[in-house]
C-alpha cells in the first residue's frame, strides 16, 4: 500500500510538508534516493505525491516519475501547478469562456455559482498598451489599424542649464520641492535635466509627475479598452480565486517574477513548492528563480483553472553545463542568443533543460531569468535553474522577510530542491549533457527574419550584404546587384534625408527580456549618456521608443540619472506593457513609408525583444533584428545596420570629431557601480506597493456584480462564444469527415503568428469589414489582441497574416480558393461559404506546423472556421495539444511521405473514417475524390486526449462536471 508521509519541518515544528524521500505503508517505511533525479523532475514528483487522489493523479504516476530515468518519453504523467498566470490578450478569452460556461451550465440546469477557478489565478492587464504618443507628440493614429496621416512630431526640448522644480507628491520629510538639480547632486550622475522626464524624490524615491507621453498613452489605453477592463473587473468581483493586476503595472511574466512568485507556497502552515502555468509563453522566466513553470494555451489553462492537471509526456531533461565567465562586452542577451543557438542545435524541443556547472554561480538571478525567458525560442518546454544561495541572496534584496527565507531554505533542503554549488556535491543524472563555455560568447544580434539566425556584431555589415544577394527565403531578400546601393531622398520635418538598404526606421528598447536584468538596461542608458555628451543624435524619422516592463525599470533608469539622455535620443518611456513586440507600433511617417515602397528599400527594425518574424513590426519593415538594449541605441545612432563598428564611426560629435562605438560603450566596472547604487530593495518594495494599491482610473472604474455576465449584443469587444452549444454529459464516437475540401495548402514552419490574429487590424481585412458594418471607423478598430473576447473578430482574423504563403495562391497573401465556385477569397470568406454549403474543410501543411506563441486562437480560430482536421508532416507539441483541446484532429503523414510524394494537389476532396474505438497513435486511412487511398497517424498520445476529442474538447469535458 502507498501512503505519503507528512512531517514537521525541523526547527519549525508548526510547519508541515510531504517528505518526498519517504513513502510507506502501515508497517513499513521505504526510503527512496532522489539525488540522481534532475531537480525539475523532483518538483513533478512532489506534486504527484501531494495531489494523489487515485483518479486524476494515481500512485502509478508518482512511481513513473520516480523511475524517470527509464520511463522518460514513454509515459504520460499529470502535473498540478500551484497557480495560474494570465495576461489580458490570452486571458480575456479564458475569462469569456468562463463567463460563457456559467451561462451554459445555468441553461443546462446546473448552478453557475459553482463555476470558479480551483487554484489562485492572477490576470495581468499588460497587452493593451499601444504607442499612440512618442517623443511627447501625438502620432495622429491612435489605432495601428487606422487613423489619419500623421503630422510631424514635436521636437524635444533641449537640455536646460537651470533645473526645473518639480513637487514631490506630499511625502513627509521632504524639504521642499524636489528638483532635477537636487537629484543630480545626490546621484552624481548628471547635471542637467530634460523636461517631461520622470524623476524620483531623492529623499523617498517617490516618483514626481510622469512625462506627458506616459499619461497620454495611459489615457488612450483606458479609453479604448474601457469595455474589456470592465469585464476584467467584473471577473475579479464574481469569481473566487481571481485577482486582476490593473493596466500600467507591468508585463505579465515580469510581474509574475517580481511580485507573484512565492518560490515556496505556505497555506495554513503547510509548505509546498511554487509552480505555475500561464497563457504567456514567457511564463518560463520564473524558472530562473527555481519555480517550475511554462506557458500553455488558453484551453489547457482553463482546464487547470477548473482543477484538472496538466498532462505531459515525462520529458527528457537536458543538462546544460555552464563553465567559465563571459566577456565584459557580452550582455545577457548575448548569453541568451548563444545558449539559444547551442540548445536549438542540440534538439531540445519538447524537453526540459536544467542548468548546472561552475558557470551557473557566475550568473545572477537576473541573468538566469533572461535565459529562462527565451526557452520557447529554442523549443524547450522550460529551462530550470534550481534554487541556490544566489537565489536566496536575490530574494533578500527584493524584500523577502528573513524568517520566511530561513523557512524556505530549510524546506527546500528537506525535500532536496536546494542546489549546493560546491564542486564536491553530486550532480543529477541527465538524458544528455550540453556543455557551453561562457568565455567563448561574443556580442551577437539575431535576424533578419528569425530569432535563431545569429549574426556576430563584427560581421553584421557583411552578413546584411549577403542577405541582399541571397534568394528570397529565411534570410535572403534577392535584391539585384545594380540596385543594392540605391538611395532614395526624402523630405521630413523640413530636412532632406537619404534612405538606403539597411536603414533603421524602428528602434525599440523593450525590456520584457531585460527588465529583470538591470545591467543591460543601464548599459543602454549609460551609452546614451555618453553619446549625448559626445554630441551624437538619432535621426528624427526613426520610430524610437522605450517600453519598460515595469515601474522598477523606470525607477532605476531615473535614479541612476540616465533616463534624460535616453529621452534626448528619442527613447522616451511610452508606457508599461507589450507594444512593438506584439505589433502595436504606430505607423511610420507617411513620407518614410512612401520612400521605402517607392525605392523597394529593405528597411530595418532593431529591438531588444524576443520576436522578429518578417512583417511583425510593420508591413514595410522587412528586416528585423533582435539586439541588446545598448546595441539598439547604438544602431539607432548609426541609422543603418550596414556599419562595421570596429572601423566606422557611429557619427560625428562636437567639433566634427568622429565617434566610435568603443568611445561610448560602458565598461563592466561602470555598470557594476551604477547597479550597486541604484538597484536596491526599495525599488521592489515600491513596485509591490504600486501593484497592491492599483491606480486611480482602475479604482474608479465601475463594473457589474451579477452572477452571470450581462452580455451586450451590440458589443464589439465581448461576445458569448459558441463553444458550449453542444454541451453533452456523455461522449460520442468521433464522426467521420466526408468529402472535405482543403481550405489552405501550407508549407513548412507555419507559425502561430501566421495562424492566430495579432497586431493591427488591416483596413482591407475581413475583420475590418465586420467592424465597419458595426459602425466603427478605422480609428476605433483597436488591435486583434484587444478584441480576443469577440470570437467574430478573431475568427475573421485567423490566417489573415500578410505573410501567409498558401500554395493555392502562389504568393504571400491571406487568400485562398473556394473550389466549388473557383473564387479567390479571404480565408474567412471562403470558410464561411463552405460552412453555408455544409462542406467540412481540412488543412494541409508541412513540417513544424504551429511554431511560436499566441497558441490559443491558433486553435480556436481554425475550429470556428470549420476546420475538422489538420494533416501535416510534423507539429509543434503544445500546439498539437491545443488542436485536440478544441476538437480538431491532428493527423500526420507517415515518415517520408508528404503531399508531393503522394501526388496530392490539395484540390481533391478527402474522406476520413474514425473507428468506434480510437487508440493512441492509431493509423487511419484517407480516401480522396480521385480514388487515391493513403494512411496517416492520428496524433492522440493517450486516453485522456482521446476522451477530450470525443467530448468536443477540454472546455466541454470540464463543463459537464457542473451538470
Amino acid at each position: 500500500p502507498y501512503q505519503p508521509v507528512i512531517e514537521a519541518l525541523g526547527n519549525y515544528p508548526q510547519k508541515k510538508f510531504y517528505n518526498v524521500s519517504k513513502l510507506g505503508g502501515a508497517n513499513q517505511l521505504l526510503c527512496f534516493t532522489l539525488d540522481t533525479l534532475p531537480f525539475s523532475i523532483r518538483v513533478l514528483f512532489e506534486s504527484s505525491i501531494r495531489n494523489c487522489d487515485g483518479f486524476l493523479v494515481k500512485e502509478t504516476d508518482a512511481m513513473n516519475i520516480l523511475d524517470w530515468k527509464t520511463k522518460q518519453n514513454n509515459v504520460e504523467v499529470p502535473f498540478c501547478p500551484a497557480r495560474v498566470v494570465l495576461q489580458d490578450f490570452t486571458g480575456i478569452p479564458a475569462m469569456v469562456d468562463f463567463a460563457a460556461m456559467r451561462e451554459a451550465v445555468r441553461n443546462a440546469g446546473g448552478d453557475p455559482v459553482k463555476v470558479n477557478p480551483a487554484c489562485p489565478i492572477d490576470l495581468t492587464v499588460d497587452h493593451s498598451l499601444q504607442i499612440d504618443f512618442s517623443k511627447c507628440a501625438i502620432q495622429n493614429a491612435p489605432n495601428p489599424g487606422g487613423g489619419d496621416s500623421q503630422k510631424p512630431m514635436a521636437k524635444l526640448s533641449p537640455l536646460k542649464a537651470q533645473p526645473r522644480k518639480l513637487p514631490c507628491r506630499g511625502q513627509t520629510g521632504c524639504k521642499g520641492p524636489c528638483s532635477a538639480g537636487d537629484l543630480s547632486r545626490n546621484s552624481g550622475q548628471f547635471s542637467a535635466q530634460i523636461e517631461n522626464t520622470p524623476i524620483l524624490c531623492p529623499f523617498h524615491l517617490q516618483p514626481v509627475p510622469e512625462p506627458e507621453t506616459v499619461l497620454k498613452n495611459q489615457e488612450m489605453e483606458f479609453g479604448r479598452n474601457r469595455e474589456r477592463l470592465q469585464f476584467f473587473k467584473w471577473s475579479s468581483k464574481v469569481f473566487k480565486n481571481i485577482s486582476v493586476i490593473p493596466p500600467e503595472t507591468g508585463m505579465a511574466h515580469q510581474v509574475n517574477l517580481e511580485y507573484l512568485s512565492r518560490v515556496v507556497f505556505e497555506v495554513k502552515d503547510f509548505l509546498y513548492p511554487d509552480s505555475v502555468v500561464g497563457t504567456d509563453s514567457h511564463t518560463t522566466m520564473v524558472n530562473g528563480l527555481g519555480i517550475l513553470g511554462w506557458g500553455v494555451g488558453g484551453i489547457e489553462t482553463e482546464a487547470v483553472m477548473l482543477g484538472m492537471p496538466v498532462t505531459l509526456t515525462l520529458p527528457e531533461v537536458v543538462g546544460c553545463e555552464l563553465t567559465g565567465t563571459a566577456s565584459p562586452l557580452a550582455t545577457s542577451i548575448d548569453i541568451v542568443l548563444s545558449i539559444t543557438k547551442h540548445l536549438r542545435q542540440a534538439d531540445v524541443a519538447g524537453k526540459f533543460v536544467e542548468f548546472f556547472g561552475s558557470g551557473v554561480s557566475q550568473l545572477s538571478v537576473a541573468d538566469r531569468t533572461t535565459i529562462a525567458n527565451m526557452c520557447p525560442e529554442y523549443g524547450a518546454i522550460l529551462s530550470f535553474f534550481p534554487v541556490d544561495n544566489v537565489t536566496l541572496k536575490h530574494l533578500k534584496h527584493t524584500g523577502f522577510d528573513k524568517a520566511k527565507l530561513e523557512v524556505m531554505e530549510a524546506y527546500l533542503k528537506a525535500v532536496k530542491l536546494f542546489r549546493n554549488g560546491e564542486s564536491s556535491s553530486r550532480e543529477p543524472e541527465y538524458s544528455q549533457v550540453v556543455q557551453i563555455s561562457l568565455s567563448s560568447i561574443i556580442p551577437y544580434v539575431s535576424g533578419p527574419k528569425r530569432s535563431q539566425d545569429r549574426v556576430a556584431v563584427n560581421n553584421m555589415k557583411s552578413d546584411f550584404q549577403a542577405c541582399l544577394n541571397e534568394k528570397s527565403g529565411v534570410k535572403g531578400f534577392q535584391i539585384a546587384v545594380e540596385k543594392q546601393n540605391d538611395i532614395v531622398p526624402v523630405q521630413y520635418e523640413g530636412n532632406e534625408y537619404k534612405l538606403s538598404h539597411g536603414c533603421i526606421v524602428i528602434a525599440a528598447v523593450i525590456s520584457c527580456t531585460n527588465n529583470c536584468n538591470p545591467s543591460v538596461m543601464l548599459a543602454a542608458g549609460l551609452l546614451a549618456k555618453k553619446a549625448v555628451e559626445a554630441g551624437l543624435v538619432v535621426k528624427p524619422y526613426i520610430r524610437t521608443s522605450l517600453s519598460p516592463g515595469s515601474g522598477m525599470v523606470t525607477h532605476y533608469l531615473s535614479s541612476s540619472g540616465v533616463l534624460p539622455y535616453l529621452s534626448k535620443l528619442g527613447f522616451e518611456v511610452i508606457g508599461y506593457g507589450c507594444s512593438t513586440c506584439v505589433g502595436n507600433t504606430a505607423p511610420l511617417p507617411e513620407a518614410i513609408r512612401n520612400a521605402i515602397k517607392q525605392g523597394d528599400i529593405i528597411a530595418c527594425g532593431v529591438l531588444s525583444g524576443t520576436k522578429n518574424f518578417e512583417g511583425r513590426l510593420c508591413d514595410c519593415v522587412r528586416a528585423n533584428y533582435l539586439a541588446s538594449p545598448p546595441l539598439v541605441v547604438a544602431y539607432a545612432i548609426a541609422g543603418t545596420v550596414r556599419i562595421d563598428f570596429e572601423t566606422e564611426p557611429l557619427g560625428t560629435g562636437f567639433n566634427g570629431k568622429s565617434i566610435y562605438l568603443r568611445d561610448i560603450w560602458p565598461t563592466r566596472r561602470e555598470l557594476h557601480t551604477v547597479e550597486e547604487e541604484c538597484v536596491i530593495s526599495s525599488m521592489f518594495k515600491e513596485l509591490k506597493e504600486k501593484m497592491e494599491k492599483g491606480n486611480k482610473r482602475w479604482n474608479l472604474l465601475e463594473a457589474p456584480e451579477s452572477t452571470l455576465f450581462p452580455w451586450d449584443l451590440k458589443s464589439t469587444y465581448i461576445r458569448c462564444p459558441s463553444f458550449f452549444d453542444k454541451l453533452a454529459k456523455e461522449p460520442v464516437s468521433p464522426q467521420p469527415i466526408e468529402n472535405a475540401h482543403v481550405l489552405l495548402y501550407l508549407g513548412d514552419s507555419v507559425t502561430t503568428d501566421h495562424i492566430s490574429p495579432a497586431g493591427s487590424i488591416a483596413r482591407s481585412s475581413a475583420a475590418a469589414k465586420y467592424l465597419t458594418n458595426k459602425g466603427l471607423t478605422p480609428r476605433e478598430f483597436n488591435s486583434y489582441g484587444a478584441r480576443r473576447g469577440n470570437d467574430a473578430v478573431m475568427t475573421r482574423g485567423t490566417f489573415a497574416n500578410i505573410k501567409l504563403l498558401n500554395k493555392f495562391i502562389g504568393k504571400a497573401a491571406p487568400k485562398t480558393i473556394h473550389f466549388p465556385s473557383g473564387q479567390t477569397l479571404d480565408v474567412f470568406e471562403a470558410a464561411e461559404l463552405y460552412q453555408k454549403e455544409g462542406i467540412p474543410v481540412i488543412i494541409l501543411a508541412g513540417k513544424k506546423y504551429g511554431l511560436g506563441s499566441s497558441r490559443d486562437w491558433a486553435a480556436k480560430g481554425p475550429f470556428l472556421l470549420g476546420v475538422k482536421a489538420i494533416l501535416a508532416e510534423s507539429y509543434e507539441k503544445v500546439h498539437k495539444s491545443q488542436l485536440i483541446g478544441i476538437g480538431i484532429a491532428p493527423l500526420q503523414f507517415l515518415p517520408g511521405e508528404n503531399p508531393s510524394t503522394l501526388g496530392l494537389t490539395g484540390r481533391e476532396q478527402f474522406s476520413i473514417l474514425f473507428p468506434p474505438e480510437l487508440l493512441p497513435g492509431m493509423t487511419l486511412d484517407i480516401k480522396t475524390s480521385t480514388g487515391k487511398v493513403f494512411s496517416v497517424i492520428a496524433l492522440f498520445e493517450n486516453d485522456v486526449e482521446i476522451t477530450l476529442y470525443k467530448y468536443g474538447g477540454s472546455l466541454n469535458f470540464v463543463a459537464r462536471r457542473f451538470l
